[in-house]
């Protein structure tokens, strides 16, 4: 019986040790293998070699390779990256003097006008001055645009002298053409640019003329002659209807250091031309010279829009100049637009472009009696420095010579 109850006991104990190694094999299955003796370290090292990738964390940045490499003590410092440089201003030019121009040019003209001067000397040199041969001289005024009635009066005053005279030698005939050439133009025609008006704000000159005639460049050339005779100018761009007239004159004016007052294209004129003298007064300037549009004389609609721009400027106060732009080479037609335009606007000046293109220099006399004004200004060439003051005598050496 004891030996059945030990049996007993023991086949128990048996049973309960299998079971526990069963429950203990399966619970091991369960749990996650066992970490090694030594944890492998997941941050990265202090000073990681080139090439290990540094593993991101909440507290320490990845860093980049160049911090990898050099010491935090000699990391490069960023260079400052260069600002491109300002385009340089342009340089400022001092412009010839205007003194004496005219009689610099004096060669120039010369060749321009020989057929004039020369042609009258020679026919007058003739033996016998018959009929033809003043016909010639009324002729070869004509031809020159001085103009029928001035062409008349001119033939009439030197075949008188010419009988009084009785002998004539070379020197006596170019005295005498002379004289009656400096009579015929006037010698006693203010022909100063006003640049003055007489109250505490800028002298106002307004430029007008058709297109063609060189208006802008003679707009930027007498801002030349303006600053060469030390007076500090302000331009008006108000000619919005020509593609680039702005920018044209603008260049002219950075050259001799004047400031140019502009608009949009195809923008009011007249309101430029008003911004220009209100700056041309806030800034104490001598001078404002505004250019105009110049479209065909016989649009109406460019001759209202000059008489508003005179009238918007002469708000702040009366308009001291204005000159009218002729090209000498047009010759009759000049005359044409020089009418139009002086219904349009009280016309104070001339300035005849081209004047050493032509042997039209005739076109000085029929201009001047058909507006009753004075030749100011005449170009003759296309330098910068070739518009002169106009000056009868040395316009008449040059028409005779010496």
């Amino acid at each position: 019986m004891d030996i059945l109850i030990l049996a007993v006991v023991i086949a128990l104990v048996a049973v309960g040790a299998i079971s526990g190694l069963v429950v203990s094999s399966r619970k091991k299955k369960q749990l996650p293998p066992t970490p090694p003796s030594t944890p492998t370290i997941t941050a990265p090292p202090a000073e990681p070699q080139v090439g290990e990738d540094a593993v991101e964390t909440a507290e320490e940045p990845r860093r980049t390779i160049e911090e990898v490499v050099l010491p935090e003590a000699t990391a490069p410092v960023e260079a400052p990256v260069a600002e491109p440089e300002a385009p340089a201003a342009p340089a400022i030019e001092v412009p010839e003097p205007t003194a004496g121009r005219l009689v610099r040019l004096r060669a120039r003209l010369a060749r321009s006008q020989n057929s004039l001067g020369k042609g009258l000397l020679t026919l007058l040199s003739r033996e016998h001055l018959d009929e033809d041969t003043w016909e010639e001289i009324e002729e070869t005024l004509l031809i020159a645009d001085v103009g029928v009635v001035p062409t008349q009066e001119l033939v009439g005053r030197l075949r008188e002298r010419v009988k009084v005279l009785g002998t004539r030698t070379p020197a006596d005939l170019r005295t005498l053409l002379k004289e009656e050439l400096l009579t015929l133009i006037g010698t006693d025609f203010d022909r100063t640019v006003k640049t003055e008006s007489g109250e505490d704000t800028p002298g106002v000159i307004m430029v007008v003329g058709v297109n063609g005639t060189g208006k802008t460049t003679t707009t930027g050339k007498l801002a030349r002659v303006l600053v060469a005779d030390g007076r500090s100018v302000v331009l008006g761009a108000a000619d919005t209807f020509r593609a680039a007239a702005a920018d044209q004159l603008q260049t002219w004016g950075e050259r001799v250091g004047a400031r140019t007052v502009r608009g949009p294209e195809g923008g009011d004129p007249a309101s430029i031309a008003y911004d220009a003298v209100k700056e041309g007064i806030a800034e104490g300037a001598d001078v404002v010279l505004i250019d105009t549009a110049g479209r065909l004389h016989t649009k109406t609609g460019l001759m209202d829009e000059l008489g508003k721009v005179k009238r918007v400027v002469e708000k702040h106060g009366p308009l001291d100049e204005i000159l009218l732009v002729l090209d000498a080479t047009t010759g009759q037609n000049g005359l044409t637009q020089a009418r139009v335009f002086a219904e349009v606007v009280d016309i104070t000046g001339i300035v005849l472009t081209k004047l050493d293109g032509t042997a039209k220099g005739g076109i000085v006399v029929a201009v001047q009696r058909e507006l009753g004004v004075p030749v100011k200004l005449v170009g003759l060439g296309e330098g910068p420095d070739d518009l002169a003051p106009f000056e009868p005598e040395a316009f008449v050496d040059a028409l005779i010579g010496d």
